[in-house]
């Protein structure tokens, strides 16, 4: 083989080697991060004044690690009480606000081969639209299911769902990982989404729409944008 035959086998290795995502799989956070909506929150403040205070302040504490998620989780739905209705109000909502930049992003992952999983605390049913719209398979979406009762009214939750616990993430990661090639990269914006380090190669705090300095500090890097998620996952 000639020199410039040896070089040119070496620069199609490099160039394979770029095309190559650094992350086979990411695991997305969907509230204040996939969208700029924090589902139970943006439920609260329809119902206006004290209600969307309380609820947001259980919220904020969770979220920073100061108290568990599982402390809040059902009590501020049963404050809230959300109907049918709200819910349909809510997909609308996460639809008009995906993050800047994420259907690109995800797309451009899919096609360089990385598998995609979305992963939230947040009530299911409202967002299944939005993760249908952006290309997730439902069973790509793990979030909290909410029953009703036959008029519509809020009749509870799926109590048995990890995702309504501060260390349910981790135990869901666990569960699908055998559909998830490694390595992993976890995004997101809470302390429910720091707490997937332990089972992740890799976790990334994302600040795209509020950043929290708790998050920052157990996160591995820090990710302000969609663009720069693509960027990071496949340079």
């Amino acid at each position: 083989m000639s020199a410039g035959e040896c070089a040119g086998e070496r620069a199609g290795e490099r160039a394979g080697e770029r095309a190559s995502p650094r992350w086979a799989s990411v695991v997305l956070d969907v509230d204040n991060t996939l969208a700029g909506v924090e589902g139970i929150d943006w439920l609260a403040a329809r119902r206006g004044g004290a209600v969307a205070s309380r609820v947001r302040d259980m919220t904020a504490r969770a979220m920073r690690g100061e108290i568990p998620l599982d402390a809040v989780y059902g009590e501020r739905l049963a404050i809230i009480r959300p109907g049918v209705d709200d819910i349909a109000a809510l997909a609308v909502a996460y639809e008009e606000h995906v993050a800047r930049g994420a259907p690109e992003a995800i797309a451009a992952l899919r096609a360089a081969g990385v598998r995609l999983a979305l992963v939230s605390g947040g009530v299911r049913q409202a967002i299944l639209p939005m993760a249908r719209a952006l290309g997730f398979a439902d069973g790509d979406l793990h979030a909290v299911e909410l029953r009703f009762d036959a008029g519509g009214a809020y009749a509870g939750f799926d109590t048995a769902s990890p995702l309504a616990t501060q260390e349910g993430k981790p135990a869901v990661v666990r569960s699908i990982a055998p559909a998830l090639p490694r390595p992993v990269l976890a995004v997101g914006d809470g302390s429910t989404d720091a707490a997937v380090r332990p089972v992740v190669e890799a976790f990334a705090a994302y600040t795209g729409f509020t950043r929290r300095e708790a998050v920052v500090r157990a996160a591995d890097l820090v990710i302000e944008s969609f663009l720069q998620l693509r960027e990071v996952v496949l340079q």
